[in-house]
């Protein structure tokens, strides 16, 4: 049996960075698996297991079947290596982490992408950093230099949206309850996307978000705790 994981990497082969990918790392460890990781750039899509469907990170390779989206290789894993710890707890878990990947997707990221967004670019491979200027510069429908210098007047407002979060996580240690799940490591998959990319503190000071957030990267023998960080832009 061999897995092999396509992860998105910068111009250091060993810079690590993608949210969705970090929530595949997790949940691997999570089920005690070490897959093969692969160093994948954005100029590289043909180069991908599933190519041309398949045209982003995360892919697995799992003994020959090819598993394309963060979520379906959650769910994969959960089947494939049911006698390990699981990572939903059960349909109530499944039907949980859904709503949080959800937030995460359509509420959380977006808030922390124009903060994030300009520390990427520099770390990148030189032939991704066109691809990536033209495509974030046509979202966010400004100059990345522009969104980096309005980062700081952005924190309030990412931070309060922050609240569902402190509000669990001062009834229980994870979002999952008493350990965490995929759930968490949805979650937890932004924040390691800004901290690899040596993004300023996401967090006030003093915020109690931060005793989840280092329980997170103490998981599994620090796996997030020891990747490469970028020196901030």
């Amino acid at each position: 049996m061999m897995l092999k994981l396509f992860d998105l990497a910068g111009r250091d082969p060993m810079l690590r960075f993608s949210p969705y990918c970090w929530r595949v790392k997790m949940a691997l460890a999570h089920k005690a698996q070490e897959p093969a990781t692969i160093a994948w750039r954005f100029h590289e899509k043909s180069a991908l297991p599933g190519a041309p469907e398949n045209q982003k990170v995360p892919v697995l390779v799992d003994s020959g079947t090819v598993i394309a989206d963060s979520t379906a290789i959650a769910f994969h894993l959960e089947q494939r290596y049911a006698n390990g710890p699981s990572l939903f707890g059960g349909p109530g878990g499944e039907a949980h982490a859904h709503f949080i990947l959800a937030w995460a997707d359509s509420i959380l990221i977006p808030a922390m992408a124009p903060i994030v967004a300009p520390n990427v670019l520099p770390h990148l491979h030189p032939d991704d950093q066109d691809y990536f200027r033209t495509s974030r510069e046509h979202r966010f429908g400004t100059t990345l230099e522009q969104l980096g210098e309005t980062s700081a007047e952005r924190l309030p407002a990412f931070r309060a949206l922050l609240a569902p979060m402190r509000i669990t996580l001062g009834k229980q240690a994870f979002l999952g309850g008493d350990e965490p799940s995929y759930a968490d490591y949805g979650v937890f998959g932004c924040f390691q996307w800004a901290r690899c990319v040596g993004t300023p503190d996401l967090l006030a000071p003093g915020d109690t978000l931060r005793v989840w957030l280092d329980e997170m990267l103490d998981l599994f023998g620090g796996l997030a705790r020891d990747a490469v960080v970028a020196n901030a832009a």
